[in-house]
């Protein structure tokens, strides 16, 4: 058989390789408990269920127009005047099905073989695959500090004539950092400078703690849409909990979505009916879904720092948004993958390796799940590398020993 070079240097995802690890567990009947799954628990918006509802009841699901739906950019558009104070046109916008298919259709609209995209460590694991599909490279800046936030001078140190654009993801994935207003400030004056793109993931962009906010990258310039190089990204994964609905969305130049509308035409055609519907319900419905789902990450987020400050030798940076903590571990492995395994075997408890984030020694813990569910993970994984844990623990009902250290 032979396959492209292109296609074997892909790499898999590693979320959703441990997702199904776990799923392959519980199916077992082995009490396994997922720290490593990126979405929150609650039950897709009641509008969202009547508005795809609606939609197959009258049975008229056709194609839609491969931007989407009048509908549902008209949503999109209030959407984007409520939450980023820019007013844009229909032109403006392009619905996907979800974030993923957005950034590859951007990528692939804005690369050519070769050209450099800056991505900022730790990052989302996709973002790099994403890069190397469409034939671009991408350049990785890891902050010099220790921190999850670096200078603006180590980014524009790592543009070159070949830099196409810079990606931000604020609250980040899978830090929960916030960049700061003077950072976001600093890296459009650098974008408009040096005429890049600027990507904004904002996927959990209302997703914040402690009275912070994620400010808006438009908010520090004073282009319109149509002659700036600011592109959004978002989607109603995150923030609604509807991850298997698979609908995000592009705020970009006309001709940039001009662009982005021919390549999904010729892909995917074009984004389910049904699904838009489902999105338009959840972005027209009640927002306090939104705030309870913030509410409730918050408290996890507390809960989670709790047990985590209870480990001697573990580091961890105070998460400020989305549902993920990512921990210093190098104190009991400097080998994120093997120290993943080893909590997967011995405590049953999945995490993600923070190699796959660009942190090599780290681990990814999400806090989307339940209080109980924080508690007995971490308890457990205390138990498993923490020396001045206790020697036995019961795991479902079975008693374990701890035999190792």
């Amino acid at each position: 058989m032979i396959l492209s070079h292109l296609a074997r240097s892909i790499a898999e995802s590693p979320t959703l390789r441990l997702n199904e690890e776990a799923r392959i567990l519980r199916e077992r009947g082995e009490p396994v408990i997922n720290l490593g799954i990126g979405e929150p628990k609650n039950k897709a918006p009641i509008m969202a269920v009547l508005s795809s509802a609606s939609k197959l009841n009258a049975g008229d699901i056709k194609y839609t127009p491969p931007d989407g739906t009048p509908s549902m950019k008209k949503a999109i558009i209030r959407y984007t005047e409520d939450n980023y104070d820019r007013i844009v046109a229909p032109e403006n916008v392009i619905v996907s099905s979800g974030a993923k298919q957005c950034l590859y259709n951007l990528f692939f609209s804005i690369l050519n073989p070769q050209d450099e995209v800056i991505i900022l460590a730790p990052y989302w694991v996709s973002y790099p695959e994403i890069v190397k599909m469409c034939y671009g490279v991408p350049v990785i800046v890891t902050p010099e500090d220790g921190t999850f936030t670096p200078r603006i001078s180590e980014i524009e140190r790592a543009v070159s004539s070949y830099t196409r654009a810079i990606v931000i993801n604020s609250p980040n994935n899978p830090s929960g950092a916030v960049f700061s207003e003077q950072f976001i400030a600093q890296v459009v004056e650098l974008c408009e400078r040096k005429n890049l793109y600027l990507v904004m993931d904002d996927i959990y962009h209302r997703l914040v703690f402690d009275g912070l906010k994620a400010v808006p990258a438009y908010h520090f310039s004073n282009l319109d849409v149509d002659n700036s190089n600011i592109v959004v990204i978002n989607g109603i994964s995150k923030l609604y909990g509807m991850t298997g609905f698979r609908i995000g969305w592009v705020i970009g130049s006309r001709r940039l979505v001009e662009v982005m509308t021919n390549v999904q035409a010729q892909t995917t055609s074009c984004t389910s009916v049904v699904l838009q519907a489902a999105a338009e319900g959840a972005l027209l419905g009640l927002q306090s879904i939104v705030e309870n789902l913030r509410l409730s990450f918050e408290n996890n987020r507390n809960v989670m720092m709790q047990e985590l400050h209870s480990f001697s030798g573990i580091h961890i940076i105070r998460p400020q948004g989305t549902f993920y903590c990512l921990p210093d571990f190098r104190a009991y492995s400097g080998n994120s993958v093997e120290l993943s395994q080893f909590l997967l075997r011995k405590a049953l408890v999945v995490t993600v390796p923070g190699k796959e984030f660009g942190m090599e020694g780290y681990l990814r813990l999400s806090y989307a799940g339940s209080v109980k569910d924080i508690t007995t993970a971490v308890e457990r994984i205390k138990w498993a590398l923490d020396p001045n844990s206790p020697n036995e623990i019961y795991i479902g009902d079975r008693k374990m020993i701890r035999d190792w250290l």
